[in-house]
């Protein structure tokens, strides 16, 4: 039997990829060749998802067309509505939601797992949106064709026109999460298909993965801890003095600083740089207070957990920002993971058929433990 246990297989290289690069120690990401901030700057998702998929750029009429397709994909089945009604009604959560209503769409009509993907990440930010809307109360608002990924998003959201503020924040958001190498839920992804399982139950599985909160569940308590030093301000205390009395008192606690660390990075998250000034650009235009209080009660984090845990080197990580970002365009926290979905999905995809092209599949050894001679 194996010697080389590797819990959670830490260190151990179970896929070849083109797709994306995470250096911790350097604190970079590099998506398809390209700087993480290179590309939320320049690009637009449906860009990304092109650039995954099939290793380019799309020419001006190649993005055209699949921007076109992707469009004409977002309309749900009546079905998948019953389901997300019907979830709806029984109080499930945004991620139980966007599970059941996405393995529905291997009711769609679609020739083969390219196909499937187009509609996946048309069709998710549609379900995320109309659960949204039955949540509220309020009817759902019909996918524009006319609009891109990200304003057609915040559209049916909301059910009036975002602001272009809003909308590059939100771009620049899905193009920053998109991919981030082998990931629990990239890894699900793979597994699954790599039996040549179909792209739904690969996606599906991912979201069951990203469901849990050890991988994707930390932006909304990162934005919950901003609040709660704002709110915990005692009369003419400053957002400095609070942050230092509440953020002592977590640590003290030995409780986990949400928005902090990373087991990848041992610098700062190239994301939490590249959400940070897209926040900063959001914020401008109409709330900087609050921005520039987030970013104390950031500094004020930093040094304290310095402080507390030497040398372990916990930096701000993608979740502080992304949890700024999202607020700042109006997106409520129960939202955060489901809208993480709709990015990663891009990645998820696109792994899917970089398995495929080369695939074998995953069986890894356990080393049994347990007893040895009973007898029944």
């Amino acid at each position: 039997m194996t010697s080389d246990y590797k819990p959670g297989l830490e260190g151990v290289v179970a896929a070849r990829t083109r797709l994306s690069r995470v250096d911790g120690e350097a604190g970079e990401l590099t998506i398809a060749g390209y700087p993480v901030d290179d590309l939320a700057r320049h690009a637009s998702f449906e860009e990304a998802v092109y650039l995954l998929w099939h290793d380019r750029r799309p020419s001006a009429e190649e993005l055209a067309d699949f921007t076109a397709d992707l469009a004409k994909r977002r309309a749900l089945p009546s079905i998948t509505l019953s389901v997300i009604n019907e979830a709806t009604r029984r109080e499930s959560g945004a991620m139980d939601v966007l599970r059941m209503a996405s393995s529905t769409m291997s009711l769609s009509t679609c020739d083969g797992r390219a196909d499937q993907a187009r509609t996946l990440i048309a069709a998710i930010p549609t379900i995320v949106a109309a659960y949204a809307r039955m949540v509220d109360g309020k009817p759902i608002v019909e996918p524009d064709p006319t609009l891109g990924h990200a304003a057609n998003f915040l559209t049916m959201l909301t059910g009036s026109s975002p602001s272009d503020a809003q909308v590059r924040a939100l771009d620049a958001y899905l193009l920053t999460v998109c991919d981030h190498g082998l990931n629990a839920s990239t890894f699900a992804a793979r597994v699954i298909i790599a039996t040549e399982s179909d792209m739904v139950s690969a996606v599906t599985g991912a979201i069951g993965a990203l469901k849990g909160p050890l991988h994707g569940g930390a932006p909304g308590p990162a934005l919950d801890m901003v609040f709660e030093i704002l709110d915990a301000r005692t009369e003419g205390e400053s957002v400095g003095a609070a942050a230092d009395r509440v953020i002592r008192a977590t640590l003290e606690a030995g409780e986990r600083l949400m928005g902090f660390g990373h087991r990848i990075y041992k610098v700062r998250d190239p994301r939490a740089d590249v959400l940070g000034e897209a926040a900063r650009k959001l914020y401008a235009v109409d709330d900087t207070g609050f921005y520039e209080a987030a970013t104390e009660i950031e500094a004020i984090a930093l040094r304290l957990l310095e402080e507390h845990k030497p040398g372990r080197r916990l930096q701000t990580n993608v979740e502080f920002y992304t949890a700024l970002l999202l607020h700042g365009i109006g997106i409520p926290s129960t939202l955060f993971t489901p809208i993480f979905a709709m990015a990663r999905a891009a990645g998820w995809t696109a792994h899917c058929l970089e398995q495929l092209e080369a695939n074998r599949i995953y069986r890894p050894q356990s080393e049994y433990v347990g007893a040895m001679g009973r007898r029944w």
